[in-house]
């Protein structure tokens, strides 16, 4: 856990915190204002550890908090660094990044006076390097660079902008082992999330935990309580069962703690993990599929969520025959040596409707909105034998949509909606973020309706549904519909019926402060 404070008083408190949680703690000196006066700050804190402690003084051109020269680096870590007496001021660990190791690795070579100061105890180093651009075509060289050095642990940090690249970081963590290195390899950014997660159960020496969502040292750096809590990090292994989210953006999705919640729940050896990915085919190609994916790892299934519903058919071996009448799948099981298609999104639709209304032949619906999410709600209602409108704002857009599934399109703004029993929300409108306080129509809106469903699932309780509920009408929140599709996509994957209760619970639980809010799910 990374410890980044700006007053040296903070050190010896915020280490005592972080213990607490951590295996080993890193404290990043860079982060201190005034470093030349820290100095009993510091020791004291480094006498006060019960923890493995990492020192760190990172410059800014390798993601560190403010400048620091070569020689201010050199002198700081000769004077904190190797100190061996009294060994309760010695550090365990310290963080070299790569230019540094070779300007002590010459000067050792020339045999310079300077080194006496302190001892160069290249078994406690870590020589490191870090991109925050992306990821060098050169990384394989620069991991030779610094196995040419005497440190005991190399450390490789880049930036990852698609799940794809988090390859050559796998492969590095594997040529690792087999040459019998010490490593930490890590993509940052959402991108390379999984790669913090896998990394330890791969080789990895370590990997980084923050205490919260605010102290986080680097981008896509999650909490030490989600890897240990949502993740179960201390219990993966190479034989872990692999299922995940595709998308773009996933970071925000809660399907990781709904599903490994089940996981637990089923004592079953799996992990769910987010997949940043901008290229679908490529992901599914190099990442997914059995007989063409490029790193050895147990992947038995995926979620697909926007922009991929569609993307991801060309690059199935097999699309179920609902899905593809839908024109979208959400969820891919890996089986022998292929890939298969399905669509969950619309059996989650419809489950909470069927609960409620038990029939929906000839019931009045309107939904509102055109995209993927509208297409499986259309494709379940006329399954179900419902009298359905589409409402949109751009009509030439929606119109294609509702031709498909035989029904009308009529335009958002001039929406008149007496009449209809049912009102769904099939937009984007009223997602936490920059259009938490937009609503696709308002309560004058719902007069004499008796259901309104907002397939918006966080906030948990949307403006839409407020609006509505003000109006006198019965109310159904998107994450009934998450938590329902969810349980088809673990009855595909693993053959089993999940604990719903469980699922339900993680999720209100990732919705906190929302959690507060009760709901059912029949």
């Amino acid at each position: 856990m990374p410890v980044c404070v700006d007053r040296a008083r903070e050190l010896a408190s915020a280490v005592k915190q972080s213990a607490e949680v951590a295996d080993i703690i890193e404290l990043r000196l860079d982060c201190l204002s005034e470093l030349a006066q820290a100095n009993e700050e510091i020791l004291r804190a480094l006498a006060s550890k019960d923890r493995p402690l990492i020192l760190t003084l990172r410059p800014a051109q390798f993601g560190g908090a403010r400048p620091i020269s070569v020689e201010d680096r050199l002198f700081s870590r000769l004077h904190y660094g190797w100190i061996r007496s009294p060994r309760e001021h010695a550090t365990d660990f310290w963080d070299l990044e790569l230019d540094l190791a070779l300007v002590l690795q010459r000067r050792e070579k020339e045999g310079n006076d300077l080194l006496k100061l302190g001892i160069c105890d290249w078994r406690r180093t870590i020589c490191s390097h870090h991109d925050f651009v992306g990821v060098p075509s050169d990384l394989e060289e620069i991991y030779e660079r610094m196995a040419a050095t005497p440190a005991r642990i190399l450390k490789i940090a880049v930036q990852a902008n698609d799940a794809t690249e988090c390859i050559p970081i796998f492969h590095l963590l594997d040529r690792a082992q087999r040459e019998g290195r010490e490593m930490i390899a890590i993509a940052m950014g959402p991108a390379g999330v999984i790669t913090r997660i896998l990394g330890p159960a791969r080789g990895a020496f370590l990997t980084y935990g923050s205490l919260d969502d605010e102290s986080a040292t680097a981008p896509g750096q999650l909490t030490a309580r989600e890897l240990r809590t949502v993740y179960r990090i201390d219990c993966i292994n190479q034989q872990t069962e692999i299922f995940g989210l595709m998308g773009r953006p996933v970071s925000h999705s809660i399907s990781p703690n709904i599903h490994n919640a089940a996981f637990v729940e089923a004592g079953m050896n799996a992990v769910y993990l987010p997949f940043e990915v901008h290229d679908a085919k490529q992901f599914l190609s190099r990442m997914a599929h059995p007989k063409s994916r490029e790193i050895d790892w147990n992947l038995h299934g995926l979620a697909v969520t926007a922009p991929h519903k569609t993307a991801v058919i060309d690059g199935l071996d097999w699309i179920d025959p609902a899905a593809k009448e839908i024109g979208a799948v959400n969820t891919v099981v890996a089986q022998n040596n292929e890939l298969h298609g399905y669509n969950t999104d619309a059996e989650g639709f419809i489950a909470p409707l069927r609960n409620r209304f038990g029939s929906l032949r000839n019931t009045r619906c309107a939904i509102i909105g055109g995209g993927g999410a509208a297409r499986a709600a259309l494709w379940a209602l006329r399954n179900e034998n419902a009298q359905v409108s589409v409402f949109v704002r751009e009509t030439a857009k929606g119109k294609p949509v509702a031709q498909a599934f035989g029904f009308d399109c009529h335009s958002l703004a001039d929406a008149q909606f007496d009449g209809f029993e049912i009102i769904v929300n099939a937009t984007p409108i009223g997602t936490r973020g920059e259009r938490e306080s937009e609503t696709a129509i308002t309560a004058e809106n719902f007069r004499n309706v008796r259901l309104v469903y907002d397939l918006v699932y966080n906030p948990v309780e949307t403006r839409f549904l407020r609006e509505a509920r003000s109006a006198g009408c019965q109310t159904v929140g998107g994450i009934e519909m998450l938590i329902a599709q969810a349980v088809e996509q673990f009855k595909l994957w693993t053959g089993k019926d999940p604990n719903l209760e469980g699922m339900t619970a993680a999720a209100l639980e990732a919705l906190a402060p929302e959690s507060k809010h009760q709901i059912s799910i029949i």
